[in-house]
């Protein structure tokens, strides 16, 4: 903000689907305010493909790396996932603070990559609570780099909710993956090469996101 100048333009949004592209009038750096002529609005529909990724939490700062990058590409909710071979834990008095990073890193993303829908970040799942979205979901997807299936061959809903799983990078308890299977989740495998966690889910993210026609 403090770098913008009268005659430049800048977008405004609620985050929730409505966007005004406008012209600065008015800066006042030391204020940290603008005042701004609204040029047009546009309200962006509810994608008729929702996509939702159950991300493992990863230790250190690559669970925020994961929320930034899948916000850019256009993940509509991110859900932290206590998977049981995850090397970090959010314990209790340190979830809130670690939840609140992942919110304002999906925050800060998507004012960057200038979407009109900011995603939900949800709060940290238990595996029966990731079972209940899979089962309730139109399509759901489990990353396994030694499942037979390649992502690029399964059918992918041009409508409903599509989640995708992505475990912590020690891998699945053998318990969950059967647990995620029983609920309906396909597995299925990214490509030749075995993808860290934080990327992951980006990267499958954009493929489901292509074939279901939003990135188009």
């Amino acid at each position: 903000m403090r770098r913008l100048a009268p005659g430049e333009r800048v977008d405004l949004t609620d985050g929730a689907g409505l966007m005004a592209r406008c012209e600065v009038v008015a800066a006042r750096p030391g204020a940290g305010e603008l005042d701004v002529a609204v040029l047009s609005r546009a309200a962006e529909p509810v994608p008729e493909c929702r996509l939702t990724v159950v991300q493992a939490v990863l230790k250190g700062d690559r669970g925020e790396l994961a929320v930034e990058l899948m916000t850019e590409v256009g993940v509509d909710e991110i859900v932290p996932w206590a998977a049981e071979r995850c090397v970090a834990r959010w314990r209790d008095g340190r979830a809130d603070k670690a939840l609140a990073r992942w919110r304002g890193t999906a925050r800060e993303a998507a004012k960057q990559s200038r979407r009109s829908r900011f995603p939900v970040v949800g709060a940290q799942a238990s595996t029966a609570g990731v079972a209940g979205r899979v089962a309730a979901a139109g399509l759901a997807l489990l990353l396994d780099p030694q499942a037979g299936v390649p992502l690029s061959s399964v059918a992918v809903p041009d409508a409903g909710e599509v989640v995708l799983v992505v475990g912590p990078e020690g891998g699945l308890d053998p318990a969950e993956t059967a647990a995620l299977a029983a609920a309906g989740a396909v597995a299925c495998r990214l490509g030749p090469t075995v993808l860290r966690g934080s990327s992951a889910g980006a990267v499958a993210a954009a493929l489901v996101l292509s074939r279901c026609g939003r990135w188009s």
